[in-house]
């Protein structure tokens, strides 16, 4: 007991959920959200399908799994009420849930996710994980239905999860803020997604890259610890034929720090010159093949007199 009621209190995880659980304590006509009596990690919220929508009229209820580390590493977002655009039971993808840790702010709340969830509901799924792509039809269908739907885990229902929808400013003020967090959202997302890309160039035939896509552009931090023999040959021409030498290049970069032209000037005097280099790499003659094969000469013409030799004996001697 004692441990957790210093658990409760040291705690940054826990006294974030329970500031978030106090100001999200009383529902509203578009979302409610709060943790299972048992488990402070998992919250159950209800959200209101957006107005001139498919979705209008219909009422969304889902799980948010919170991580340990939480608010420093995202949400896991899990619809249960079937409504057309995101699957049921399966963690969805949002550039808002654990899917994107890469895109995730720890300023950003549960009330946070509930309005992502709301603003993203009418953009399009793009075979993106836990998406669906139903036609209007089927949506309008599923978001009349929802409103029957009762969660076994919680027991909230849908009749009564929500305050009455109003014509009030509150009302048109939460929807303008959820469609303006989701585009600030997937406009992150996007960003995000570029750079890496572009700094990540894959080779795989699988992913979505370009092949002729244009190198990433280096900063001067870059340049700065790239080695000088790297710089040079990208200086040098490729239209230069082959076996004719090719005059250093001298960088004209009058940017570079004093310390950096020292080491650049210090690389060049040491480096090989291109000739002495393939001199070096040419095969030397192995001196020992030419006398190899005197000898083999010699013991050729010694077999062959010793040969002779024995034939001359032979004919003495038959005569």
């Amino acid at each position: 007991m004692c441990f957790l009621i210093w658990y409760k209190h040291r705690s940054p995880s826990v006294k974030r959920l329970m500031k978030e659980a106090a100001e999200l304590k009383d529902p509203t006509d578009h979302y409610h959200a709060q943790p299972l009596e048992d488990n402070l990690f998992e919250w159950h919220f209800t959200v209101r399908g957006p107005p001139d929508s498919d979705f209008d009229g219909g009422i969304y209820h889902g799980r948010i799994v919170l991580p340990p580390e939480y608010p420093m590493k995202p949400p896991s977002i899990i619809l249960l009420t079937a409504n057309g655009r995101f699957e049921v039971g399966k963690k969805i993808c949002l550039s808002i849930s654990g899917h994107h840790p890469e895109t995730w702010q720890p300023s950003w709340s549960i009330r946070t996710a509930l309005l992502a969830i709301i603003g993203f509901m009418p953009t399009k799924g793009e075979g993106a994980i836990g998406s669906l792509d139903y036609t209007p039809e089927e949506r309008r269908a599923l978001a009349k239905k929802s409103q029957d739907f009762c969660c076994e885990m919680c027991g909230t229902s849908m009749k009564t999860a929500l305050l009455p929808l109003t014509s009030g400013s509150g009302s048109s003020q939460a929807d303008k803020e959820a469609k303006e967090l989701a585009r600030q959202i997937s406009f992150k997302a996007e960003v995000h997604s570029s750079r890496k890309s572009e700094a990540e160039p894959s080779n795989s035939a699988g992913l979505n890259c370009s092949a002729t896509s244009p190198e990433p552009q280096q900063d001067g931090a870059t340049q700065a610890f790239r080695g000088p023999a790297s710089a040079m040959s990208e200086a040098q021409p490729s239209s230069t034929a082959p076996g004719q030498e090719r005059a250093p290049s001298v960088p004209t970069n009058t940017s570079l720090s004093p310390r950096q032209r020292r080491a650049q000037q210090h690389s060049q005097r040491w480096a090989p010159a291109s000739t002495d280099f393939n001199r070096v790499q040419q095969p030397r003659a192995n001196p020992n093949h030419t006398g190899s094969t005197v000898l083999i000469v010699l013991l050729t013409f010694a077999l062959a007199a010793l040969i002779f030799r024995r034939i001359c004996l032979a004919n003495e001697y038959i005569f």
